[in-house]
């Protein structure tokens, strides 16, 4: 079975947001007095989660991504992803992680089932790192990358929003940590999600700096198939690379056609697009599983052609205040 929208899209790939609290406060993500934090009670339980997964593999869903705020900071997160790794036409069980947590945890979730992560690092200047995150240390994240590489959670993906003023000098250096280590630097355009971000505009570049930044530098970008894992990225490498560089553009070239995801947030509705109002609650079917199913083909039935910020355009009337924060959807 597939799940097909009206637009002729395969959807096989949900993302759940396991919690809405983080141990950092990313300036693009929230601000510096963080979020009003969701009840344990408002949280979807593990069990709900559970039953979510299954109704979705039985209608096609394989790919799945455990996301936050910061998935390893609620507890009993290694026994959900020993369930969900045990659930019949599940194939793929990955975790987007700010990676502090990571030398702790790296053993445990692979020995559990996870089989990949994509760790969040937009700078590897420890002060910057401090100033970015409010109040994070470098040398976790690091120490963090080195144990999921020994320990084969592979492949590893840095996920690097990139940032005028702030991190776009860094863009050489995080290209030419691919000749070091099997990594795969990912860079992100800036998108803007939350009230916080009305001054997005101010730190957006298009991804178009980073393919100049290459050129100026003598690196030549040659494409490549993506890493393992479903995404969007533009994937490259350069000469005696372990690893590649991928560029995502949800904004400058938006990859909407291909988009191949749903969303679980983290008090339990469904969301077809990141960046689009529509959702629904799962919680009134949880315990029906037709009537779960059909709730998911009912908001893939929704699922718009293009998100929000390309049908209005770089300048168009988004009001990034009045969207979901990303660490309520997760990224």
């Amino acid at each position: 079975m597939a799940l097909i929208d009206v637009h002729g899209r395969k959807h096989d790939y949900l993302r759940i947001s396991v919690t809405d609290r983080c141990n950092l406060r990313c300036v693009y993500c929230m601000g510096e007095e963080g979020i009003e934090q969701m009840s344990h009670s408002e949280i979807l339980s593990y069990e709900d989660i559970i039953k979510v997964v299954e109704a979705g593999a039985e209608l096609g869903i394989s790919k799945i991504r455990l996301t936050g705020g910061e998935p390893l900071i609620r507890r009993g997160i290694v026994d959900l992803i020993g369930k969900i790794a045990s659930v019949k036409g599940i194939t793929d069980l990955s975790m987007t992680t700010n990676g502090i947590l990571l030398p702790r945890y790296a053993e445990s979730i692979k020995k559990a089932g996870l089989d990949r992560v994509n760790v969040s690092l937009d700078t590897l200047n420890p002060d910057q790192y401090h100033r970015i995150t409010r109040c994070g240390e470098l040398q976790q994240v690091l120490d963090g990358i080195e144990a999921a590489l020994a320990l084969d959670l592979q492949p590893v993906k840095l996920n690097t929003v990139l940032m005028k003023g702030i991190n776009e000098h860094e863009i050489i250096d995080f290209i030419k940590l691919t000749l070091e280590k099997p990594l795969h630097v990912r860079f992100i355009e800036y998108m803007p999600i939350g009230d916080h971000d009305r001054d997005y505009r101010d730190h957006y570049l298009p991804l178009s700096f980073v393919e100049e930044q290459a050129e100026q530098a003598g690196l030549a970008l040659t494409a490549v198939p993506l890493p393992g894992g479903a995404g969007p990225a533009e994937s490259y490498t350069i000469p005696g690379s372990k690893g590649t560089i991928g560029l995502i553009h949800p904004i400058s070239k938006h990859f909407c056609d291909t988009c191949n995801r749903l969303r679980l947030t983290a008090e339990g509705t469904l969301k077809a697009c990141l960046y689009w109002q529509d959702e629904k609650p799962v919680r009134p079917v949880i315990n029906d599983k037709k009537a779960l199913q059909e709730l998911i083909k009912d908001v893939l039935a929704g699922k718009p052609v293009e998100h929000q910020m390309a049908a209005d355009g770089m300048c168009g009337s988004v009001d990034p205040g009045k969207m979901r924060g990303m660490s309520k959807t997760g990224g």
